[in-house]
């Protein structure tokens, strides 16, 4: 469809140097987001894009936002994917406060349910946290939906799938912590990464905190905060939050230090606090609802989009500009989930 397909309804925010943007489809009126990547400036436009692009279309589950088409236009490459009504998690609990224990259990589940299905595709999203958690629909009935799949990596297309450590720091499992302390290529589970951080959005769900940081220092990641994790140590506050003792066994098992001990996927979908639950929000949806863009259509588009960034940015060098450069995110904000 393209750029002409769509009319611009209004700005959605900015995330690690990309404008997401609400769209309307001018055929069939409906609304979704756009994440624009400027291709000159030094934003994220690189082999990595093309990753992310290629993972996220092949993943077709109610509880992940469904891609729809990527486009070039003169000034950045726009991936359109499906718009959640609701917004980020993280501003549900800010706005509202942390969810009673069953409504937790049911945005859990519903996220167990989308990480389970990248892990039986061979991919690891590896940087789940509460603002790539948005919701759908109206308030009392929303749908959970795991977005951004910038840092994603399939084991069928990446040669080395799992040795580089990526992801927010205060989702950080402690074999990451100790990774970035080596230098021998060693690899780790993408798997168990994600079921660690998927405890993190669980203990926010639940009080509004992430659960290692200091209370005296709440935006720090310091020693002390690297030393409680890597040894899986923290409190649950019990005085201020009443969850079932249920719910505090999954956490317990979720935050093993120990990522081979570490609860698998699989067993947190028949843990006993889940019992109860049906095993699917919805059946998921068939692969003929995949994009009609294809795997060779995508790696095309951004290829052609890198080169012309390349070309652009060769220009820009040698008539001498200045040009302001647009940098990553290092540390995500620690006021936010």
């Amino acid at each position: 469809m393209g750029k002409d397909g769509y009319l611009v309804k209004g700005q959605l925010g900015t995330q690690e140097g990309t404008t997401m943007k609400l769209m309307q489809n001018k055929k069939t009126k409906e609304l979704v987001a756009a994440k624009f990547i400027p291709r000159v400036q030094g934003a994220g436009l690189t082999k990595n894009t093309e990753r992310e692009i290629v993972n996220h279309r092949k993943l077709v589950h109610p509880n992940i936002i469904r891609f729809k088409e990527v486009y070039m236009t003169d000034l950045a490459l726009v991936i359109v994917m499906e718009y959640a009504s609701g917004g980020p998690l993280e501003e549900r609990i800010a706005t509202s406060g942390p969810l009673a224990e069953e409504d937790a259990k049911k945005f859990y589940k519903q996220l167990v349910d989308g990480m389970g299905y990248c892990h039986d595709q061979n991919i690891f999203h590896r940087d789940l946290r509460m603002d790539n958690i948005l919701l759908h629909g109206s308030y009392f009935e929303s749908t959970l939906k795991i977005s951004n799949f910038g840092y994603s990596k399939s084991s069928v297309l990446d040669s080395m799938a799992k040795t580089a450590a990526v992801g927010a720091p205060a989702y950080t499992p402690p074999e990451l912590l100790l990774l970035a302390q080596r230098s021998d290529g060693s690899a780790y589970d993408g798997a168990a990464i994600d079921v660690w951080a998927s405890g993190i959005i669980l203990y926010c769900m639940l009080t509004g905190k992430l659960p290692f940081l200091d209370p005296l220092e709440p935006n720090a990641i310091n020693a002390k905060v690297m030393q409680r994790i890597v040894n899986g140590r923290y409190e649950f506050p019990k005085d201020q939050v009443k969850v079932s003792p249920e719910c505090l066994d999954l956490i317990a098992k979720i935050f093993n230090p120990k990522p081979d001990l570490r609860i698998k996927t699989s067993e947190i979908k028949r843990h006993p606090w889940l019992s109860g639950l049906p095993l699917q929000v919805e059946p998921p949806p068939t692969s003929l609802e995949q994009s009609p863009q294809t795997e060779d259509d995508i790696i095309t588009v951004v290829q052609r989009a890198r080169e012309r960034r390349k070309k652009a940015a060769e220009a820009t060098s040698d008539a001498g500009s200045t040009a302001p450069q647009l940098g990553l995110c290092g540390l995500h904000d620690m006021n936010k989930f």
